[in-house]
């Protein structure tokens, strides 16, 4: 399962735990039993170990005392295919990675046995340890070392087509492959592991477009943490604005916590998520005519002002149209507390006619402060909220009639912002907030908490 966390929202695919490095934005911890299936998919299922080590040329064997009495010599010993290989993983707590690859080699060549040429295969089974570790962190980039690496040989099974080989020429063919193997075989389990890095941070540095807004530069903040329970990751959650200019949001470390029974645990914080509100939500004042076409409520909002509106405004009164306009305040700002999410949003909202015969009166200017539900889902690895209206409060800024009273007209706006402008909100988030493809596991399955 997958976890998402919003600070917070937390999506359940993996675990948690303190950081010790700056947290900007969003952080993961892995599973050991993820971190094996990430390496088993880029090492073993997609061929890489075997793509390197296939024609990995051994030196030549040579033994006396062949079925002949003549002297034995095994050359171009090549390695043909790895068999059944599997691989698992080990966290090692501050440390690193402990990854094993249990595998199969088949080895051919020629045998060269007297006079009598023959081709040998030959079948060894291995077992390749090696300590991996995170270094040099720079640009969100780091460099992986191997710190220690063995490969130890187990049984060996040597098939020639005559038969004609001894067991002592059994023994030097052990023998020689346990000095030979690990010097060629830990070399490219290096090259090995350092593509895989390579292809896995590729997942981690990426920059997604957020719509036409500007897009989230993705990349580590830190180094790597591991305990003995899972691997932890900050990532940098830059969000920033068409032309490049960021939006800042507070990075501070924050508590995670814990992995439970879960692949991958995503957290997002609350300053991160009002970053990337902000980005989205861009939507310019809105005017529109007090008519029925523009919302039901229309002739409601209408009548309501007749009684408010002084009697000796006669202009008021006669037939000029009453437009609506619509102007966002600042920014939107998500609260998170348990379980919920909601989101803070503060509008001007201006009523006026114009006269044939003067200049735009202002029929009411008031101040919303809107108090939204947020709907939380994960739709093709994006976040996506949904907001609906909680509660409106007015405040009255101007009136150039002189209304002073507006508690009747609550309802009437509260429908106004529930038919314009929530469908503008939500058009604005629809595209949701694209999350990272942490080491290319999917988020399937998820389990949201706030």
């Amino acid at each position: 399962m997958t976890t998402l966390k919003l600070f917070g929202i937390l999506f359940f695919c993996g675990l948690f735990s303190p950081s010790q490095g700056v947290l900007s934005g969003l952080s993961c911890a892995i599973s050991p039993k993820a971190m094996e299936d990430v390496l088993s998919d880029a090492i073993l299922r997609n061929g890489l170990l075997q793509q390197h080590l296939q024609g990995l040329v051994l030196p030549n064997i040579m033994g006396e005392g062949g079925a002949l009495n003549s002297p034995t010599i095994i050359s171009g010993l090549h390695l043909v295919k790895v068999r059944l290989p599997k691989l698992s993983v080990r966290l090692l707590s501050g440390i690193g990675i402990k990854m094993t690859i249990s595998a199969r080699l088949q080895l051919s060549g020629n045998c060269l046995i007297g006079l009598l040429p023959e081709l040998i295969d030959i079948y060894v089974d291995v077992k390749i340890t090696a300590n991996i570790k995170c270094t040099s962190f720079e640009s969100g980039t780091v460099q992986v070392i191997i710190e220690e690496c063995l490969c130890i040989l187990g049984t060996v099974k040597v098939k020639l087509l005559s038969g004609l080989l001894s067991l002592s020429i059994n023994d030097v063919i052990l023998a020689e492959l346990t000095t030979t193997l690990p010097r060629v075989v830990c070399p490219v389990v290096d090259i090995v592991i350092n593509h895989a890095n390579i292809r896995l941070l590729g997942t981690l540095n990426a920059v997604i477009p957020v719509g036409k807004a500007g897009m989230i530069h993705y990349q580590l903040a830190s180094l790597p943490f591991t305990s003995g329970l899972f691997l932890g990751m900050d990532l940098d959650g830059a969000v920033m604005q068409v032309g490049g200019s960021i939006i800042p949001h507070d990075s501070s470390p924050s508590a995670l916590p814990p992995l439970l029974d879960n692949i991958l645990v995503l957290t997002l914080r609350q300053s991160f998520i009002n970053a990337v509100l902000a980005l989205m939500i861009q939507i310019r004042p809105q005017t529109l005519p007090c008519t029925l076409e523009s919302f039901s409520g229309a002739r409601q909002l209408q009548e309501a002002m007749l009684v408010l509106i002084p009697s000796e405004c006669s202009v008021c009164r006669g037939t000029s149209p009453v437009t609506i306009k619509i102007t966002l305040l600042g920014h939107p700002v998500i609260i998170l507390e348990d379980n919920k999410a909601t989101v803070e949003l503060s509008v001007l909202i201006q009523l006026s006619i114009k006269p044939l015969d003067g200049p735009i009166i202002t029929l009411l200017l008031l101040k919303a402060d809107l108090r939204l539900n947020v709907q939380v889902s994960i739709t093709g690895g994006r976040l996506v909220l949904v907001l609906s209206l909680n509660s409106i409060s007015l405040f009255l800024e101007s009136s150039d009639v002189g209304i002073t009273d507006i508690a009747s007209l609550k309802p009437h706006f509260s429908s106004l912002m529930v038919e314009v402008l929530l469908p503008l909100l939500n058009g604005a988030l629809s595209i949701g907030i694209p999350l990272p493809n942490v080491l290319g596991i999917p988020l399937i399955k998820v389990a949201i908490r706030i």
